[in-house]
C-alpha cells in the first residue's frame, strides 16, 4: 500500500496539484516543507521524462521555480522570474503584453516547448510557431518547470532548446493580493480551492492594467495593456489507484501596439491594438499501481489574435488551435529497471488573414529504458514522429547522473531534438511543402553539490548543441523557378546551420542567520555555422545575483541585479545592442498572521536599454502591495 501512496504522491506532482491534506494545515505548500515518511521529499521534475521524478535521478540539467519564490520575486512579470533561471535569456517589444521571446542556451524562441499543466500552448498561427511570453503574468502560475538541453525523445517537436512547463496555481483556503504603482499599473490575483480525502478543486485568477510607456523608443504615447486571467484545476479519486483531473486556463488581454505610419514609415507612435485570447486545458485520468502508472489526457490549446488601427478596424486577425491526445505511462519491469513509454497523436489548424487555411496532424510514440540503483540513474530512449506534410523523423536521448560524497552528483546528457515545420512555414502564400524539420543535438556535462535554494549550493555545467536544416526565409527577387515558382516575395527553406556551446554557473549561501545569497552565471557562444556570424539577440555573458534576508519579526529584504552583455538586433550583426545591468530591491513585512505588505522598486537606477533595437524598456518604478490568507 505504501507502493501506491508513493507513486500517487509523485503522479500528483506531474499533473500540478499540490498535496491538500498539508495545505489544509496552513493554506499552502512549498517544495521545500512537505515532508514524506518522516523525511524532506526531493524536488519533483516533469520535463525530464514526462512523468514525475526527482532531479536526483535524472542527468537532464532542471531549475524548479515554486509559489514561495515567485512570490518573493513580486509582480506579475514573468522574466523578472526566469532570468534566474542559467542558460536564459529573453527579448521583448516594449513592457508587459509586448511579444516577448524566451531564448535557452543560445536557442531561439521558437525552439522552446512551452507547456501549461501539460498542455502544448504555442500559438499554430504564428509564422515561427514559438510561445509569447509576453501574455503570461504570474497571478496564475503556481511551478516553473524548466529544463535546459534537447528532449525530442520524450516531448517530440520543439523541445530543441529546452522545455518550459508551468502548473497553474493551486491553494487551500483564500488568498489574494492587489498592487499598484508607477504607471498606474494596478495588479490583482487570488487563489482558492477546496479538499479532502480524495478529491481537490481550485480556481484562480488575476487582472492587470497599466498605463505603460511608449514601445517606441523614439515615441512619447503611451501604450498600455489590460488582461483578465482565470485558471482552475481539479482532481477526484474514483479509487485507491486510480484517479480523474481537469484543467482549464483562460485569458483575454488589450495590447497598445506602436507600428511605422506614414509619410515616414518609421517606428514611431500609432494608435493601433492588439486583442488576445488563449483558452488552454486538458482532462484525463491516472492510475498507479505497483507496477505500473499510467496518464492518459485530451488537450486543447486555442489562440485568437486581432489587430486594429485607430478607427477600430481589423488590419489582420488569426486563430491557431491545436487538439492532442496523449497516454504516458512507466513500468517497473524488475529489481531497478524500469520502461517508460508513450504516444500521441496531435490535430493543428489555422487562419490568418491573407493566407489560406491549413491543417496538418503528427503522430509520434517513445520507450525509454531506465536503471535506478542508490544514487546512481541512466535512462536511454528513442522515438518516432510522423507528420502529415513532411514524413517520419526519429529522435533519441540519453542521460546518467551519479550521486557520491555527501550531496555531489555527477551528471550528463545527450539528446537530440526537432521542430516541425509549421502550418505558415508550410502552407500559406510564403509556405514551402517540401520543408524538412529542424534537428538539433545536444550535450551536456555537470557537477552540483546540494539542491538549488537551500543549504550550499553549486554547479557547474559545460552545453554543446548543434542545429542543422534550420528553417528561414530567403528572398526569391528576380528568380521564378524551383521553390520561388509562385512565390515572387520569397519564401522559407531549411537553408541554415547554427552552433552553441557555453558553460552554466550556479552557487548559493547561506551566509548568516537569514541571508542568503545566490548567483546564475551564463556563457553562451553562438555561431551562424553558415556566415559565421554570432545569432541575433543572443549576448554571450549574462547573469543574475539576488539575495534575501529574514528578519527574526518576519521583515524580508531581498535584491535582484541583472548584468547582460552585448549583443547585435539582426543576422548580418550590423545593429549592436548595449549590454545593461537592472537592479530591483524588494521588501515584505506581515503586519498580522494572515496579512502582509510588500512594495518594490525596479530599475533601481533608471537604466535605459534595449533587448530589441528601437523598443523601449520598462525605467524605474515603484509598487506597493497587500497580501490577505483565510
Amino acid at each position: 500500500m505504501m507502493g501506491v501512496l508513493v507513486r500517487k504522491f509523485f503522479f500528483f506532482l506531474t499533473v500540478s496539484s499540490i498535496s491538500v491534506a498539508a495545505q489544509a494545515q496552513d493554506g499552502a505548500v512549498h517544495q521545500s516543507d512537505v515532508v514524506l515518511a518522516d523525511s524532506v521529499r526531493p524536488t519533483i521534475t516533469v520535463t525530464a521524462n514526462g512523468l514525475g521524478t526527482a532531479i536526483a535521478n535524472t542527468g537532464q540539467a532542471v531549475t524548479i521555480i515554486d509559489r514561495e519564490e515567485i512570490d518573493s520575486v513580486q509582480g506579475a512579470d514573468a522574466t523578472r522570474v526566469l532570468r534566474r533561471t542559467p542558460g536564459l535569456s529573453f527579448s521583448r517589444n516594449g513592457g508587459n503584453g509586448g511579444f516577448t521571446g524566451v531564448n535557452l542556451r543560445g536557442a531561439n524562441s521558437q525552439q522552446v516547448l512551452v507547456l501549461v499543466d501539460g498542455v502544448r500552448v504555442a500559438d499554430p498561427a504564428a509564422p515561427g510557431g514559438g510561445f509569447d511570453f509576453g501574455n503570461l503574468l504570474l497571478g496564475t502560475a503556481g511551478k516553473f518547470d524548466i529544463l535546459r538541453g534537447s528532449n525530442s525523445t520524450i516531448w517530440g517537436s520543439d523541445a530543441i532548446g529546452g522545455v518550459v512547463d508551468i502548473s497553474t496555481r493551486g491553494e487551500t483556503g483564500f488568498l489574494g493580493n492587489a498592487e499598484y504603482g508607477s504607471r498606474d499599473t494596478l495588479f490583482t490575483s487570488a487563489a482558492g480551492g477546496i479538499g479532502g480525502d480524495g478529491y481537490y478543486a481550485g480556481l484562480t485568477g488575476s487582472w492587470y492594467r497599466t498605463d505603460g510607456f511608449s514601445t517606441a523608443a523614439s515615441g512619447t504615447e503611451r501604450d498600455g495593456f489590460e488582461q483578465l486571467a482565470l485558471g482552475g484545476q481539479v482532481f477526484v479519486d474514483l479509487a485507491s489507484n486510480l484517479e480523474v483531473f481537469a484543467h482549464a486556463n483562460w485569458s483575454e488581454g488589450d495590447l497598445d501596439l506602436d507600428g511605422f505610419p506614414p509619410p515616414t514609415f518609421a517606428f514611431s507612435d500609432t494608435l493601433d491594438t492588439q486583442e488576445t485570447r488563449r483558452l488552454w486545458g486538458d482532462v484525463g485520468f491516472a492510475y498507479y499501481g505497483n507496477d505500473l502508472t499510467l496518464r492518459g489526457s485530451y488537450g486543447l490549446s486555442d489562440t485568437e489574435r486581432d489587430n486594429l488601427d485607430a478607427d477600430g478596424a481589423t488590419t489582420f486577425a488569426s486563430d491557431g488551435r491545436s487538439e492532442r491526445l496523449s497516454l504516458r505511462g512507466e513500468y517497473r519491469a524488475i529489481g531497478p529497471v524500469t520502461v517508460a513509454f508513450g504516444a500521441e497523436q496531435e490535430w493543428t489548424d489555422y487562419s490568418a488573414s491573407f493566407s489560406p487555411d491549413g491543417e496538418a496532424d503528427i503522430f509520434g510514440a517513445y520507450v525509454q529504458l531506465g536503471f535506478v540503483m542508490g544514487r546512481f540513474a541512466a535512462h536511454i530512449g528513442s522515438r518516432v514522429d510522423d507528420h502529415s506534410l513532411f514524413g517520419s523523423n526519429a529522435s533519441y536521448g540519453a542521460d546518467v547522473s551519479y550521486g557520491f560524497g555527501s550531496d555531489w552528483r555527477l551528471r550528463a546528457s545527450l539528446g537530440e531534438g526537432f521542430k516541425a515545420p509549421t502550418l505558415f512555414q508550410l502552407l500559406s502564400n510564403y509556405g514551402n511543402t517540401e520543408l524538412q524539420p529542424e534537428e538539433s543535438t545536444s550535450l551536456d556535462i555537470g557537477l552540483e553539490k546540494g539542491s538549488r535554494g537551500k543549504g550550499t549550493h553549486l554547479a557547474l555545467t559545460a552545453f554543446r548543441r548543434d542545429g542543422e536544416d534550420l528553417i528561414g526565409f530567403v528572398s526569391c527577387f528576380g528568380i521564378t523557378g524551383g521553390i520561388c515558382a509562385d512565390r515572387p516575395f520569397g519564401t522559407y527553406d531549411n537553408t541554415d546551420r547554427a552552433r552553441a556551446q557555453g558553460i552554466e554557473a550556479e552557487a548559493g549561501f547561506d551566509i548568516a542567520r537569514g541571508l542568503r545569497l545566490s548567483a546564475v552565471y551564463s556563457y553562451v557562444d553562438t555561431e551562424d555555422r553558415t556566415t559565421g556570424l554570432r545569432l541575433a539577440r543572443r549576448p554571450r555573458h549574462m547573469g543574475t545575483l539576488f539575495a534575501d534576508y529574514e528578519a527574526l519579526f518576519g521583515l524580508t529584504l531581498g535584491a535582484d541585479l541583472r548584468l547582460v552583455g552585448p549583443s547585435f538586433d539582426d543576422a548580418g550583426n550590423l545593429a549592436r545592442l548595449d549590454g545593461y545591468e537592472v537592479l530591483d530591491l524588494r521588501a515584505a513585512l506581515p503586519v498580522t498572521e494572515t496579512v502582509e505588505i510588500y512594495g518594490r522598486v525596479e530599475n533601481v537606477f533608471d537604466s535605459d536599454y534595449q533587448t530589441v533595437a528601437g523598443y523601449a524598456s520598462p525605467g524605474r518604478g515603484a509598487f506597493v502591495g497587500v497580501r490577505a490568507r483565510m
